[in-house]
């Protein structure tokens, strides 16, 4: 499988810590680069952002339109939404990029891997299942793929690494249910899950942002504070 071609942020001075990021569905590594500066970091965090491009794929709910995607969707029901293989082969392609980060020198425990709709899926699935622990998982108004298989699979690599779970109260594409029952599925395995709920629909609001920021130098900085 050849790597996922991706945006690359890099910092100022040497990389100290990495960040990959998954767009959602219909968008692509670009959608999500500029927030980057948004975070406002500290000049000296070292933190190199790679932004991924899902592939293009027939998307059936879209009546089979071609469109970067991390894996088909043929119902909106979400019990049954997530096209299983689809989402397993997308984990396997960004486990790739995962290990090529640490092939070239950068800890798994110095890596944030975060998604956002679709690309939270993906992020939560490796979570779960990676043999090696990250530094910290960020799933944004996301919801769980193939839940009822996740404590026959999961690894113990992960179950300390804090995951910020941020959704919003108003999302109309994925209910903010779907997130929360993603949290409790992972807080009941014994996963370090935090939740965070945003007045905002399917997007990502200014203070969750922050939050993000935040959460990305408590993980990658080693700035210290009380939550998660």
């Amino acid at each position: 499988m050849a790597l996922l071609s991706f945006v690359d942020v890099k910092p100022q001075g040497a990389v100290k810590a990495a960040v990959i990021w998954l767009h959602g569905l219909g968008d692509s590594g670009h959608g999500f680069a500029p927030i980057v500066p948004e975070l406002r970091l500290p000049a000296d965090a070292g933190i190199r952002f790679l932004f991924p491009h899902a592939p293009e794929r027939p998307v059936t709910v879209n009546g089979g339109m071609r469109m970067r995607a991390w894996y088909d969707i043929k119902t909106m029901d979400l019990s049954n939404r997530a096209d299983e293989a689809g989402v397993r082969e997308s984990a396997t392609a960004v486990q790739q990029l995962l290990d090529k980060l640490i092939a070239d020198g950068i800890p798994s425990e110095k890596i944030v891997l975060a998604g956002f709709s679709q690309g939270g899926v993906v992020a939560l699935h490796l979570l779960a299942r990676l043999p090696y622990r990250l530094a910290g998982v960020m799933a944004l108004s996301t919801y769980l793929c193939a839940a009822e298989k996740l404590s026959a699979e999961a690894t113990t690599s992960n179950k300390a690494t804090p995951v910020f779970i941020g959704h919003g109260t108003q999302d109309p594409v994925v209910p903010v249910a779907a997130g929360q029952q993603a949290f409790h599925a992972l807080k009941n395995l014994g996963f370090t899950v935090s939740w965070h709920d945003y007045r905002m629909e399917h997007s990502v609001c200014a203070q969750e942002v922050a939050d993000i920021s935040s959460f990305l130098q408590r993980r990658l900085m080693l700035v210290k504070d009380n939550a998660l």
